[in-house]
């Protein structure tokens, strides 16, 4: 079974409104950039990611929980995050029953996680291209 089948099949298997969230909440992730990909990570958690992680999604008792693996260094004018705001590197919006996803706003948190990976690659590409030409220059 690929990602994406083992991510359709544990959102069937939530019955109740955490399931539409979860299908909500992946379907506004998947419209913000056609280059997502799809992962199944860590015994049955569904991981966006683009250049690197991009965020993590789990169900709980009472709340479906998106965590952004490098949420702590992106803006965040809408205010979505609402969990996880005093760790240094993620942060994380939990949806409550009878939320209304601000899809304009996670798309938008969506593309900041997305632009923040790229330019991370970036820079270490270029780091790893200046030890690459300063080992070269030492021979």
């Amino acid at each position: 079974m690929n990602p994406s089948e083992s991510i359709d099949q544990l959102i069937a298997g939530i019955t109740d409104w955490r399931g539409k969230t979860f299908a909500s909440i992946r379907k506004t992730i998947l419209e913000a950039d056609p280059e997502i990909i799809e992962e199944w990570k860590w015994m049955g958690s569904p991981v966006w990611s683009r250049g690197g992680m991009i965020a993590v999604a789990n169900a709980h008792k009472g709340k479906v929980k998106l965590t952004f693996a490098h949420g702590a260094s992106l803006p965040d004018p809408d205010k979505l995050f609402n969990a996880g705001l005093e760790g240094n590197a993620r942060r994380a919006i939990d949806f409550s029953e009878g939320d209304k996803i601000n899809a304009r706003a996670l798309k938008n948190l969506v593309r900041a996680a997305i632009d923040h990976n790229l330019t991370r690659l970036k820079k270490n590409a270029s780091a790893s291209t200046r030890a690459k030409g300063l080992k070269t220059q030492e021979k």
